[in-house]
């Protein structure tokens, strides 16, 4: 019987320390994917030492460990975003590496993401394919097989053989997933757009869903818990109630050389029926040429002249044509109805920019993939969803809300009972709700230094 209990004794001490070690190695692992998410975005020579040291074969012992784990948990403190409680006295080193990650929802799926597409960039080859003209259904190509491969390794191309040239149906549906995850116009056509997004690496991919997790982490942190967030890049807003996402809609922004600024605010009042007054820089540039060309157009766009003393001034057709060849000493501003530049709806929140959200009259533009199409105001495609929201959540006259409907010519101005704060973001790729990576164009040339960005923010 001794001789039985000693055995049980000895199994149970071997058990205990098989399972000690499987939670070392484990929690080497976890860390290294967390510090590989951090030296993706943050290059700097303390994480590059601590990357190589955890993919080593050996895992680290508890005593080297904690110390990595304590500058991860200490990384994510300083970008503001919040991790477990993280402590060098936790006996269990996969318990410690755990709470020192980051509290966020989608982190272990983001680090899975970024952990597949590093051993993509080790395993696979990503040479630039060049493709001469466009390919379509139908088309044969030696680029082909090379295009299903990679659609295939970022799980837009189905399991299976992909030596075939020939641009098949089974190429055409892949495609257009990985056209529409892009924020590509989903046509199936091989053209520039989607071969440089096919030619963007791993690594590459890797670092941009890295950065733009921190960067969307750190923001969302301190948000609370209704607001109105628009992305620049993906030409989204949400309005965000109760923490609960109660409308989602397409958007316009800034052309590149007129961005829509990176700001937050406060939207305070709604204005129906609004007039518009022209911009000084878009009278001259946008407006102006066309006077010079048709003189009527500022009577068949309801606009109304001003001198600068608030006067307003009238002349023919032919004098305005002439007038807008010199200097052009007045200002526009176009009448509320139909037409209106701003359509129906304007939301006001001050900042220093001018910018505001508003309806338009042009609804076909919301349309097309590319919507980086205003001067830096936000258009919003479901804005009568938003204004009745509005209406029922913020507006504090909701009897005249309700009895100015009918009119389209009178201008309105709604006051709220609170304030909605508005945030203006960029973040060019994120996980989905289906943990599905999703990649936007980079419009306004803000991820030339991603690394160099967090850097500065510390």
């Amino acid at each position: 019987m001794a001789l039985r209990r000693i055995f049980i004794l000895l199994l149970l001490c071997w058990s205990s320390l098989v399972v000690a070690d499987e939670r070392l190695a484990a929690g080497n692992q976890a860390l290294l994917n967390q510090i590989e998410v951090i030296h993706l975005a943050d290059a700097s020579s303390e994480f590059d030492h601590y990357r190589q040291q955890l993919a080593a074969a050996l895992p680290l012992p508890p005593e080297k460990l904690y110390p990595i784990a304590e500058a991860a948990a200490k990384f994510w403190q300083r970008q503001g975003i919040p991790t477990g409680n993280f402590s060098s006295e936790l006996k269990d080193p996969f318990a410690a590496v755990i709470a020192s990650e980051p509290h966020v929802p989608d982190y272990l799926m983001l680090s899975n993401r970024v952990r597949y597409l590093l051993w993509l960039a080790g395993h696979e080859s990503w040479s630039p394919l060049a493709v001469e003209g466009w390919l379509r259904l139908g088309d044969s190509h030696r680029a082909i097989p090379e295009i299903r491969a990679r659609l295939q390794a970022l799980g837009d191309y189905p399991q299976g053989d992909t030596s075939e040239q020939y641009f098949d149906e089974t190429l055409k549906e892949a495609l257009i997933k990985f056209q529409t995850r892009h924020g590509l116009k989903p046509d199936a056509i091989i053209g520039p757009a989607t071969l440089g997004w096919l030619n963007r690496t791993p690594r590459a991919r890797a670092q941009l869903l890295a950065f733009n997790f921190i960067d969307r982490a750190k923001y969302l942190a301190g948000i609370g818990e209704r607001y109105l967030l628009i992305n620049i890049p993906a030409y989204e807003m949400w309005l965000v109630d109760d923490n609960r996402v109660a409308l989602k809609s397409k958007v316009i922004v800034g052309k590149p050389y007129r961005p829509t600024p990176i700001i937050s605010g406060e939207i305070k009042n709604l204005v129906l029926n609004p007039s518009w007054r022209v911009p000084r820089r878009l009278l001259t540039h946008d407006l102006l040429p066309k006077v010079r060309e048709d003189g009527s157009y500022i009577s068949s766009r309801n606009f109304e002249v001003f001198n600068y003393q608030g006067e307003r001034v009238i002349k023919s057709d032919d004098e305005w044509r002439d007038i807008a060849k010199g200097k052009f000493p007045y200002r526009l501003v176009q009448k509320p109805g139909v037409g209106n530049t701003l359509g129906r709806y304007k939301f006001f929140f001050p900042n220093e920019y001018s910018v505001y959200l508003h309806d338009t009259s042009d609804k076909a533009l919301f349309q097309r993939s590319d919507r980086a199409l205003s001067s830096g105001c936000i258009r919003v495609e479901k804005v009568e969803q938003l204004a009745n929201w509005m209406a029922s959540n913020l507006v504090r006259d909701k009897q005249t809300w309700v009895r100015m409907q009918i009119e389209r010519d009178k201008t309105q101005w709604f006051a709220f009972d609170a304030g909605l704060p508005i945030h203006l973001v960029y973040w060019t790729s994120w996980l989905d709700g289906d943990n599905v990576a999703q990649f936007r164009d980079d419009i306004y040339k803000k991820n030339q230094n991603i690394s160099l960005s967090l850097q500065a923010a510390k």
